[in-house]
């Protein structure tokens, strides 16, 4: 699908054609522009041209069955992988990758071990979506959630997520999914934060945090460095302040790196503000580190609950199909289930 080619062909249709065609394709969920009967035949045709709506991808499904990784084939060969999260509470959510590769190069996550490829368009990102939209239809379900939480850092994509996130929300043309059911995961880039407390403050912010302090920090996570801790927080009150919404602080358990009770401690500490959330996530295995034992992690997490931090622990989704936190590759992985 390629929207550009899309609107280029609308350019030259009433006005009403193109809010048509966006719900054909985001509400209906056609996935052939011969289904799409309300409009006329040499219409179809022209766009069939242009744009066909097929979306190449391989799919893997984890072992119990809620989690789905599609690998989508891009044009120019390259590789892109969003995850859908089925809940048992009806919730599902599509984590959505917004590069291919990432220029961030956080020690403990796979798709940081790439490097930086490039961007994924608009239609790229919403090809994500869509893919796992019409899967859903088939069983008489919709997505329900979209987190920003795939591969790439999506403040450094932020013109292609902004319009992104316009289509997601647009309860009218786009998928109809509401401000509240979206987040957006940074690693710390106070610039985008920035923007999307200006832009959309019913977003849900979430922080990549992983370490209690500047010096751990900076050594796993080398953008660090120009967006430490202090910085990074100036902005996350900011959003509270103009939003008086949560954020969620993501802490993946590194053994014997970040999870000892002094550490524990210190979070408590940087983290003891009403709105501060903690979400702990275990490590999943890419070879570099080792996770923490379970029992360390519900000692690491007596510790903030005591301090009076509302913490909560990330359930694995798809670890053995390798769509797991930290996980995806864009390919590079090996599939296992």
């Amino acid at each position: 699908m390629n929207i550009d080619k899309i609107e280029e062909i609308l350019k030259n249709e009433p006005s009403f054609r193109r809010k048509q065609v966006q719900k054909i394709i985001f509400r209906d969920l056609i996935a052939d522009w011969r289904e799409a009967t309300l409009l006329p035949k040499n219409l179809r045709e022209e766009l069939q041209k242009v744009s066909t709506l097929d979306i190449v991808a391989e799919n893997f499904s984890s072992k119990d069955g809620l989690t789905i990784k599609a690998r989508l084939d891009l044009e120019d060969g390259l590789l892109a992988e969003a995850v859908l999260m089925k809940h048992t509470d009806s919730r599902n959510t599509v984590c959505v990758s917004s590069q291919v590769g990432c220029p961030l190069g956080c020690l403990f996550c796979v798709t940081g071990s790439m490097g930086f490829k490039r961007n994924l368009n608009v239609s790229e990102i919403l090809e994500q979506i869509l893919l796992f939209a019409r899967h859903l239809k088939k069983q008489n379900e919709k997505v329900t959630n979209i987190v920003f939480m795939g591969m790439g850092e999506p403040f450094l994509n932020w013109d292609n997520v902004k319009k992104s996130i316009l289509i997601i929300n647009n309860d009218q043309e786009g998928f109809g999914i509401g401000a509240r059911k979206i987040s957006v995961s940074t690693a710390g880039i106070t610039e985008g934060i920035e923007k999307l407390t200006k832009e959309f403050p019913q977003i849900n912010l979430a922080i990549s945090l992983h370490a209690p302090d500047d010096k751990l920090r900076s050594e796993l996570m080398p953008m660090n460095k120009k967006y430490p801790l202090k910085k990074i927080f100036q902005a996350v009150d900011d959003y509270i302040k103009k939003t008086n919404r949560k954020v969620m602080f993501e802490y993946v358990m590194l053994k014997d790196i970040n999870d000892s009770e002094d550490q524990a401690k210190k979070l408590a500490e940087i983290l003891k503000k009403p709105l501060y959330m903690a979400n702990l996530i275990a490590y999943n295995p890419n070879g570099k580190f080792e996770p923490t034992p379970s029992e360390k992690i519900k000692k690491f997490k007596a510790i903030l609950e005591k301090a009076g931090i509302f913490t909560t622990q990330r359930y694995r989704f798809g670890t053995d199909i390798e769509a797991a936190c930290g996980q995806l590759a864009g390919g590079s992985s090996r599939i296992t289930g």
